[in-house]
């Protein structure tokens, strides 16, 4: 219990950053000069040195507690750095700094998840990145965060919501990735990973259609909803079902490295995309990830036998 608990503090100290800043980006980069698309290229630098980072810590033994906590500070600086920066080069450095940090931290926690916690624990640890932010490893990862961070700009932009309205439904958002992970964690202790795991793929392409459909702005909320709570359980029982096929730290460093180029890579080719077409592109765009995503996870189950399918 003492390790699920650090796991879960040091989650939530890292998830109002990446929640948040969707919602920032639009008054930020007024300071800096920038387009609304450079979020998207702000993203770049950090996720390759994310990935680096969880790549390196797959490879180095290094014991998970001092990994944390120097992870945890390495973090802290660079959201130092970035609340100061006067010019965007410096937002480009915090980047980089934030993800060497959050590369190192995400891997020791999964590595350590898949070692010693059942399916309830792993989804209570991811859970803690949603209570923050009330926050397939490449692309399921990249259809939540791209969500998240280009929600904000779709419900205004796009479907014509209030402000206040948008922000409180990607609040909303990332309180069903809490509620989703803290619910369907017991359900997958108590059904097997891999039944809830098939049911939360099928779900995300669902709430981006949701999002889709023309009407009103309201049924887009709902479709966010929907996502947010199918796209839950789906990174930290993909992790369990890793650790437990591979009994290995490196393959689970691997997957989350994976993560972190998804992570970052869709949602900057998401922003570039609503940069030269409009903010509706977004959902019919999360719509094809997450049908892709669906036809992958049918494939890998398949290929891997019972212990990736249902």
């Amino acid at each position: 219990m003492p390790s699920l608990l650090l796991a879960c503090l040091a989650y939530l100290s890292v998830a109002l950053p990446g929640s948040t800043l969707g919602l920032l980006w639009p008054s930020m980069r007024l300071s800096f000069g920038a387009p609304v698309g450079a979020l998207g290229i702000l993203l770049i630098p950090g996720i390759t040195a994310s990935v680096i980072s969880s790549v390196a810590v797959g490879r180095v033994r290094l014991r998970t507690g001092p990994l944390v906590a120097a992870s945890t500070m390495l973090i802290a600086f660079a959201l130092a750095a970035e609340a100061l920066a006067p010019w965007l080069w410096i937002m480009v450095i915090g980047t980089v700094l934030f993800g060497l940090g959050f590369g190192a931290l995400d891997t020791a926690l999964n590595a350590h998840a898949a070692e010693r916690f059942g399916a309830r624990d792993v989804n209570w640890m991811h859970a803690s990145y949603g209570l923050g932010a009330v926050t397939f490893a490449a692309v399921e990862t990249g259809i939540e965060s791209g969500a998240g961070i280009w929600g904000y700009l779709f419900l205004t932009a796009g479907r014509g919501l209030p402000d206040e309205t948008a922000g409180v439904a990607v609040a909303a958002y990332w309180a069903m990735m809490f509620a989703g992970r803290a619910v369907l964690g017991p359900v997958a202790g108590r059904l097997g990973p891999a039944r809830v795991l098939a049911a939360a793929v099928a779900g995300v392409p669902l709430g981006a259609a949701l999002m889709a459909v023309p009407g009103p702005g309201l049924l887009a909320v709902a479709g966010l909803m929907t996502l947010g709570l199918a796209a839950a359980p789906v990174f930290p029982l993909l992790t369990l079902t890793t650790g437990q096929r591979t009994g290995t730290v490196r393959m689970v460093s691997l997957q989350v490295a994976a993560s972190a180029v998804g992570g970052a890579a869709l949602p900057a080719g998401l922003g570039l995309a609503i940069g030269a077409v409009g903010a509706r592109i977004l959902a019919p765009a999360l719509l094809a990830l997450g049908l892709a995503m669906g036809g992958l996870y049918a494939f890998l189950s398949r290929w891997s036998g019972p212990s990736c399918g249902p």
